[in-house]
């Protein structure tokens, strides 16, 4: 089978990688408007589960109102003990009272009076009642929140894909992997414990209901001290916020030099620099570890207060309630047992609303940075009106495009270039002058500034970018590879693809003989970032994925620059029957590669000043020998220039609020010497 015939059968297919989803997309998408409140904004994700999230708050309120029955029915007990005479029924007695007449009536003791027995078994159905409202209540509500942590990670992984290169351009590894996994996980857990939280408050309003019925001026002595504990807690609130965003942007910023690390292994032992990055990260650490130490003070000076002014209930519960049963105001021990059993469900709510209060500030600053992201406008996107690209003849046309990466100067400026069907065509000049950004446009990884990209005279930004991106095939001169096997890279735009095409594509790239030198062969899973294999073999590898897919166009971005003379020789030989009725565009630096065009192009500057074959531009054109001539010479990353960035992360900064702080927040918090989260503290807030 010849290379040109591997995946022809697919190269109809808008889809690069044709692969069905086995798991059901989230069922609701976040609120997008940007002016509600966090938690409005998650609510058709939280609705999205009406069964399951409905028969949750059922349950809990079953077992809820179990839990307020049982210490009347315990007062009650007591009250009949001790009672020699008639007893007033009340509404639980009452429906204890009609339950046991149906069942036994001459249980029923003069007065009204139930026996030991029947308030023993009102007490055991209560208590199982409870157990098992509870233990669904629990079940349903955890699945819940799981569900909604998996939707929001989706969510949030599917609005990454389609935003457009220039965002990952100035946006740090490390903050966007803690927005998709602990910011996550801290709203997950808010959601998850909020329902128990607002039950509980339920079950205070139900006992402060009985507890009002019994004697006003006992309950009003009981909760008189409750008010001071609202006002401790609004303090709270207002210092947990901004501490919890910081914590959470410090423990994304300790991400990123962890993820900078492990991915730049290589160069940091090669510099003997591992000092001095274990300096960077203990210093990155001990910023986390006192904006944490500042949240567990603020909460050692709060939640005691919380906690202990609600206790001052019992105290006078049990004076005054004393009283009133000496004098008769209340009827009997039992009544003031029940009162003071529903004190302790008053004061339930107010022992947990510390860490509440503390939960529910750290999930609103998790959600504020988990919509930074969500909120980012897709600047490169499909058209309403964007068609599918047909099956191309192959005719590139660029006229006076201008582009630049950020603010920075324009990289592209009046550049025009014409490439006929089947023709190939290779861009050559200098490092910077704007090589690779001619093929980034093809592509459309960015949009031009000025001027036009269009294919068989469809300008690429009224076309889907799937489509499109399905017609136009690229190898780059970073390949990079996933952590899988070699069989699962090689055939990652095709996923269906045979053992035997995969092989002819290897062969075609010169890979075969050097995978089934590997340990499992093409089974063989390579590293992180296939740093396992040499840069050529990556390359190699890379190639055969381009050669699997088999597009209509195609990009070969310097895509053999760290291969040897000899194995690229081979390569090019198999790329001449690949090229054959193809449209392709070289970036080239090599000779060799240059050699596999019918025409060279030469770029200044961004323009292209001069045009012809190889040997016309060498007789005609000094600069063009002048570019060949200083071929060898190292090049610089490819990657937009750290002016253009940081210009772009200053203006990310600036729309989203001062410097990514919380609103509200000024500069500063960190610890003396350490500088801060916030504007005056570094370029560390909000996504930049």
């Amino acid at each position: 089978m010849e290379v040109a015939e591997v995946g022809a059968s697919v190269a109809g297919r808008f889809e690069p990688v044709a692969e069905t989803l086995r798991f059901p997309p989230p069922r609701a998408d976040v609120d997008r408007d940007a002016s509600r409140s966090w938690l409005g904004r998650l609510k058709p994700v939280v609705l999205a589960h009406p069964i399951l999230f409905g028969s949750a708050i059922v349950g809990s309120i079953v077992g809820m109102v179990t839990s307020v029955a049982a210490p009347a029915v315990l007062g009650f007990a007591i009250n009949d003990a001790l009672a020699d005479g008639r007893v007033e029924p009340g509404l639980v007695r009452g429906w204890l009272l009609s339950a046991v007449s149906l069942v036994h009536p001459e249980a029923v003791h003069d007065g009204g009076r139930l026996p030991l027995s029947a308030y023993v078994g009102a007490l055991l159905a209560l208590g199982l009642v409870r157990a098992g409202a509870q233990a669904y209540h629990r079940y349903a509500l955890y699945r819940v929140a799981y569900h909604i942590e998996s939707d929001l990670r989706s969510i949030v992984y599917g609005h990454l894909t389609r935003l457009s290169f220039s965002f990952y351009d100035r946006v740090q590894s490390g903050q966007i992997i803690a927005r998709a996994n602990s910011d996550i996980r801290s709203v997950q857990m808010f959601l998850t414990f909020a329902p128990m939280m607002l039950l509980t408050w339920l079950s205070f309003g139900l006992a402060l209901s009985f507890m009002l019925s019994v004697h006003v001026g006992l309950t009003l002595s009981a909760i008189v001290a409750l008010p001071g504990v609202y006002f401790v807690g609004i303090s709270l609130r207002r210092v947990m916020f901004p501490l919890s965003w910081m914590t959470q942007q410090r423990g994304a910023d300790l991400a990123t030099i962890v993820d900078e690390n492990i991915q730049g292994v290589r160069v940091v032992k090669s510099f003997a620099a591992e000092e001095r990055q274990i300096g960077a990260l203990a210093r990155t650490a001990y910023r986390v570890f006192w904006a944490a130490c500042e949240m567990v003070e603020v909460r050692a000076r709060h939640a005691p207060l919380m906690e202990n002014i609600a206790r001052l209930g019992p105290a006078v519960v049990l004076l005054y309630g004393g009283h009133l049963v000496m004098n008769g105001t209340i009827e009997g021990i039992g009544t003031l047992v029940t009162f003071n059993t529903y004190m302790i469900m008053l004061q339930a709510p107010f022992r947990i609303l510390g860490f509440f209060m503390s939960m529910s500030q750290r999930a609103a600053a998790s959600a504020t940075r988990i919509f930074e992201v969500l909120d980012e406008p897709v600047e490169v996107d499909d058209a309403p009106d964007a068609i599918e690209l047909p099956e191309p003849e192959g005719h590139i046309e660029m006229k006076d495009v201008r582009f630049g990466y950020g603010d920075g100067r324009d990289v592209l400026d009046g550049f025009s270039l014409e490439v006929n069907p089947g023709e190939t065509v290779a861009v050559v000049g200098r490092t910077g002058c704007g090589k690779s950004t001619v093929a980034r446009l093809l592509a459309r990884f960015y949009d031009v500034a000025e001027g036009s990209v269009s294919i068989d005279g469809h300008d690429v930004r009224a076309v889907t970018m799937t489509s499109l991106r399905a017609r136009v095939g690229l190898a780059l001169d970073e390949p990079f590879l996933f952590s899988m096997s070699v069989r699962d890279n090689i055939a990652y735009g095709r996923p269906q693809a045979s053992q035997q095409d995969i092989e002819q594509a290897a062969r075609a790239a010169q890979a075969h003989d050097f995978i089934m030198e590997l340990e499992g062969g093409y089974d063989a899973v390579v590293g992180e970032r296939g740093y396992t294999l040499s840069g050529g073999q990556r390359q190699r590898i890379s190639l055969a994925r381009l050669f699997l897919l088999n597009p209509p166009i195609l990009v070969l971005d310097d895509a053999t620059s760290a291969i040897d003379v000899k194995v690229e020789s081979e390569i090019h030989t198999a790329l001449s029957r690949l090229l054959e009725n193809r449209t392709t565009l070289v970036i080239a630096h090599r000779e060799s590669t240059i050699g596999l065009a019918d025409r060279v192009v030469l770029m200044e500057d961004g323009k292209a000043v001069a045009t012809g074959t190889h040997a016309e531009l060498m007789a005609n054109e000094p600069r063009y020998a002048a570019v060949l001539a200083h071929a060898d010479q190292p090049r610089p990353s490819k990657r937009p220039r750290p002016g253009a960035a940081m210009a772009a992360m200053a203006a990310m900064r600036a729309r989203m609020g001062g410097g990514g702080a919380p609103p509200g927040m000024g500069g500063g918090g960190g610890p003396p010497g350490m500088g801060g989260d916030f504007p005056g503290g570094g370029p560390m807030g909000g996504l930049g």
